[in-house]
């Protein structure tokens, strides 16, 4: 054999051997621990905890999860000047959640929930202390990666919500009432708790958003003598033709070190109002009438100072005589507040008067009249 196919022939043995490749060192076998929980967040509402995150769809290795155990809930209690830089610590298991794994296909994460209910004693024990959960996702062995970031409530205490709770519409919108709540002094140790009472509307058309406050304080329901055995308030925001659930719940803040939290006590039972439109407008005011010659023409023309409110369509506008009853002589709603009246006789004394009209037909009663003599 020569020399030159002796070459090739070695060329193409080391080309063999490349293509197969040589065996690297050996990979370390996965422990499949779920990653830890990134995104854990912590809601309070009287003495229930509401915890909820994102399932992890994989290890700590970029596997994806084939067998998940359980979560592991955790529980510390810190001041709450420190809430918000509490460390990873769990000096309580709460509980264990079974939480099934995400599919690695899936386009959105598994969500996951827990409520935990605290113990009665707790928050008057821990007044000026929060909770700090942590959550630890488990493999089927009991490892974990780690806990999740810490997420903290406040533990101050709670009260139960006003009683007897009724929703009534009035003109100026529904008005919400409870019977009177008498809160406690303010107050603690090195800190201080305060109580207030917070109203809570829905629109009951729209299930999906969250109630939205609308009242801090009482305020007197404004219509005739209150009831001294009830607290008031009132939803000028309100919008007419709708459906609105109400509820009315006590709220706590605990001061501690400058560091201001609150926490909100259960709700009242909802009540609900239609909201529909029987009231009608203010009554227009400062009604004139004048009479005015011009050539040929007659004629008397009125004025008055427009009505309050954002929902006037326009005004009618009645005439008489002495002794005759009023009839309306517009044909369609003054847009403006004044009118004109060229079916005047001369020698003749008429009276007039104007009411206002909202866009839902409700009629205001009449003005105070103005009068004025036709000349012969």
């Amino acid at each position: 054999m020569n020399r030159s196919l002796r070459l090739a022939l070695a060329s193409i043995a080391l080309a063999l051997l490349a293509g197969c490749g040589l065996p690297g060192a050996p990979m370390p076998p996965s422990l499949e621990l779920p990653k830890p929980v990134s995104d854990l967040r912590a809601e309070r509402q009287g003495s229930k905890v509401t915890l909820t995150w994102t399932s992890p769809r994989e290890t700590t290795d970029r596997a994806g999860i084939r067998r998940m155990g359980a979560t592991r809930v955790c529980r510390a209690i810190v001041p709450i000047s420190a809430m918000d830089n509490a460390p990873k610590v769990c000096e309580k298991f709460v509980s264990a959640v079974n939480v099934a794994p995400s599919k690695r296909d899936e386009s959105h994460p598994a969500p996951a929930s827990f409520t935990d209910t605290l113990p009665a004693d707790l928050p008057s024990q821990h007044p000026l202390e929060a909770a700090v959960y942590t959550v630890e996702v488990l493999n089927d062995h009991g490892r974990t990666a780690g806990a999740s970031n810490p997420a903290p409530v406040p533990l101050a205490p709670t009260l139960p919500p006003p009683a007897n709770v009724r929703a009534e519409v009035t003109a100026g919108g529904p008005e919400i009432s409870w019977q009177k709540v008498v809160l406690p002094e303010s107050g603690v140790l090195d800190g201080e708790l305060a109580y207030r009472i917070r109203v809570f509307r829905r629109d009951k058309d729209k299930p999906n958003l969250q109630p939205a406050p609308i009242s801090e304080t009482p305020e007197p329901a404004g219509r005739g003598p209150t009831d001294p055995t009830r607290d008031y308030a009132r939803d000028s925001a309100a919008e007419w033709e709708k459906h609105y659930v109400y509820s009315v719940a006590v709220v706590t803040s605990a001061t501690s070190q400058g560091k201001v939290v609150e926490v909100l006590g259960d709700p009242s039972p909802a009540v609900e109002v239609f909201t529909h439109d029987v009231f009608p407008p203010v009554v227009p005011s400062g009604l004139q009438a004048v009479f005015t010659e011009a050539g040929t023409e007659r004629y008397v023309d009125l004025t008055w100072l427009p009505s309050s409110g954002a929902d006037i369509a326009g005004y009618n506008v009645y005439r008489w005589e002495e002794g005759g009853q009023p009839r309306k002589i517009n044909s369609d709603l003054r847009k403006t507040p004044t009118s004109r009246d060229a079916n005047v006789a001369p020698g003749h004394r008429y009276y007039y008067a104007v009411t206002a009209v909202d866009i839902r037909g409700n009629e205001s009663e009449r003005s105070q009249p103005a009068n004025e003599l036709v000349p012969k």
